[in-house]
């Protein structure tokens, strides 16, 4: 029976209970500093307090830590993980080596998707250190996701939901190239998000100013069974930046997914945690947050477009067309497909293809009139809803639409004439039995319906009544004592599932002293930064090149700053592999900022893409 475990993003404490009420199996938060986010940082006592919301439905928590560090925060690094240990967190998520050269609890390691895992030469590597669990490239195929589980022998999680980067993550050096900004160290611009210009060698556009880098977001949620197949046992919605409303809503769609599988596995599967869950809203993952949708590479390349090249804003879905635009009146109508609400985002593109949006003051019939003016809107335009606030006020309660129930079960039995005992079982595997006094009395009626109401009445708990074994018979015993007998078997089963509650520990080394012998010398694309992480390479018989790019002033020579499996050329139907295509775009291509000028190289053989930072002229 294989275990299945839901990950879910967590910006704050909050966050991550709405991510477990929801459904998660598991949340991600970032530690109070040196993860990969650093806008959301969380304190030792929040984080604390997430753990022991979560363990109580047998969820996890993990931290990111998966910054690379300096030698200077090895020290605060060290003591965080310590804190981290005491506070209950069930494994760190990490990318520098260094913390397996630290003094450190026995916590378990997770390899972040920072650590760049391309190869099952590398998955191997790194479970042998000690990692318990991998996280594995956006790029990979689930050919390529099953032969690193089989290299590895640990679980691997995959990436299911959410922004996908361009570059794969750890390789991405174009924040700290041109800006001083590095996604290794949590503080990544975002510039694939950026528009820029498609020249040839001389400047010249060969195309409109678009977002060439911007990719559309990822969704799984209907590769989940080839997910499975392929070996993935923990799935991961992207989104630590993401509000309440995006967690739950995500979370819940494939909570369901995920529960639908089980349910039809004949016993093969089972959920990582427990508790069963009901939403007050009906999960759709188009009515949150996304660029539009791509399965990336999960299956054989496809002519599919996976770039989301117009912008990289949330447009939403299609809710009508103009039919005209009173402008002295401060009017649209349209022919409207779906019902509209007062309070509704909408948005188009104008005749640029630039997207405007705005908020819907109020509605009559097919007459809009918008919050603020707009200027300029023709007849044919298509409108967008990407704020449905009926459908987000739902969202935006303190539970976001969200509960979770451990279902629990009572068995009443007579002691004697002056006790009765109450056990208490659950779905988590819990059990606990108390004995109560009261004195023997035969009542005059069936007491069944009534002993049943008291024991149903949880709803200041977790947990909620499956069944009732009642064998108290005639015996009367008063509502007080009864619902006292409630209340204390309630607590001891709280008590029952803290103490049995396993974690899980960090995995024996087992790495070979000549590991990295045959690997080619290290370069500043494996983020080497610090003495630990150093030592921890060549004690194990790697050559280190060159320290990573954030240990020296960001360069001024040609750098390569992304390597991808994106390639624009494919994107714009001007592939290199198709003799029909490849003389669409001339070679070499460049794209161009105000700042900056990036070359283009395409790998054929692999498919894919790399992005190099020229030198700056003078």
């Amino acid at each position: 029976m294989r275990s299945l475990e839901l990950l879910s993003p967590a910006r704050d404490a909050a966050t991550g209970r709405i991510a477990i009420l929801a459904g998660a199996d598991a949340v991600y938060i970032g530690a109070p500093a040196f993860g990969a986010r650093a806008s959301a940082s969380n304190s030792i006592a929040d984080i604390a307090g997430l753990a022991s919301f979560a363990h109580l439905f047998r969820a996890r928590v993990y931290v990111t830590m998966n910054t690379i560090l300096f030698d200077d925060e090895i020290e605060e690094a060290r003591k965080i993980v310590w804190q981290l240990y005491a506070a209950g967190v069930d494994a760190l998520i990490v990318q520098d080596m260094a913390y397996l050269n630290m003094d450190m609890p026995p916590i378990a390691l997770h390899a972040s998707t920072q650590c760049d895992i391309r190869t099952p030469e590398k998955a191997a590597r790194l479970a042998n250190a000690g990692f318990s669990q991998l996280v594995l490239p956006r790029e990979f195929s689930a050919e390529q996701i099953a032969e690193c589980r089989k290299a590895a022998g640990v679980p691997v999680e995959v990436f299911v939901h959410g922004a996908l980067c361009v570059s794969y993550s750890g390789d991405c050096q174009a924040g700290y190239a041109a800006m001083g900004r590095s996604a290794n160290r949590g503080v990544c611009p975002q510039m694939c998000r950026l528009p820029y210009r498609l020249t040839d060698a001389d400047g010249k556009d060969l195309a409109p100013v678009r977002h060439y880098l911007s990719l559309k977001d990822l969704n799984q949620c209907g590769k989940l069974r080839t997910l499975i197949d392929a070996g993935a046992t923990s799935f991961k919605i992207e989104g630590r930046l993401k509000d309440a409303r995006y967690v739950a809503n995500v979370t819940a769609a494939y909570s369901k997914a995920i529960d639908d599988i089980i349910s039809s596995s004949g016993g093969e599967y089972v959920r990582a945690s427990a508790g069963i869950c009901s939403y007050a809203f009906t999960p759709d993952l188009n009515r949150t947050f996304n660029r539009g949708y791509t399965n990336y590479f999960i299956s054989p390349l496809k002519p599919e477009k996976i770039a989301s090249l117009d912008t990289p804003k949330w447009i939403g879905l299609p809710v009508g067309t103009v039919t005209s635009h009173d402008s002295s009146r401060g009017v649209i109508t349209a022919d409207l497909t779906t019902t509209l609400s007062n309070g509704d985002g909408l948005g188009f593109f104008d005749k640029n293809r630039q997207y405007t949006g705005f908020r819907l003051n109020r509605i009559e019939g097919k007459r809009l009139y918008p919050a603020t003016p707009i200027q300029s809107i023709t007849p044919g335009t298509k409108i967008y809803r990407n704020n449905d606030k009926a459908f987000f006020d739902i969202l935006d309660r303190h539970d976001a639409g969200c509960n979770r129930h451990i279902p629990v079960s009572f068995t009443l039995e007579n002691i004697d004439d002056g006790h009765f005992s109450v056990t208490a079982n659950d779905t988590r595997g819990c059990s606990a039995t108390i004995v109560c006094e009261a004195p023997y009395t035969k009542a005059n009626n069936d007491q069944m319906q009534a002993r049943r109401n008291i024991f149903a009445k949880l709803g200041d708990t977790i947990y909620c009544l499956d069944k009732i074994d009642d064998r108290l018979g005639e015996r009367f015993i008063a509502a007080s004592v009864l619902s006292a007998a409630r209340r204390q078997a309630i607590a001891m089963l709280d008590i029952a599932a803290l103490a049995t509650y396993v974690f899980d520990k960090r995995n024996p080394d087992s790495l070979e002293k000549d590991a990295f012998a045959t690997v080619p010398p290290l370069s500043y694309h494996d983020n080497v930064a610090n003495s630990l992480s150093r030592k921890f390479y060549t004690d194990h018989g790697a050559t280190i090149a060159a320290m990573a790019l954030e240990t020296a002033p960001a360069p001024k020579k040609d750098t390569q700053v992304m390597s991808t499996r994106y390639c624009i050329r494919r994107e714009l139907g001007a592939c290199l592999r198709k003799k029909d295509e490849a003389s669409k775009l001339p070679s070499p291509l460049f794209l161009r900022d105000q700042s900056n000028t990036y070359r283009l190289d395409f790998d054929c053989g692999r498919c894919g893409m790399t992005v190099t930072k020229c030198r700056q002229t003078q």
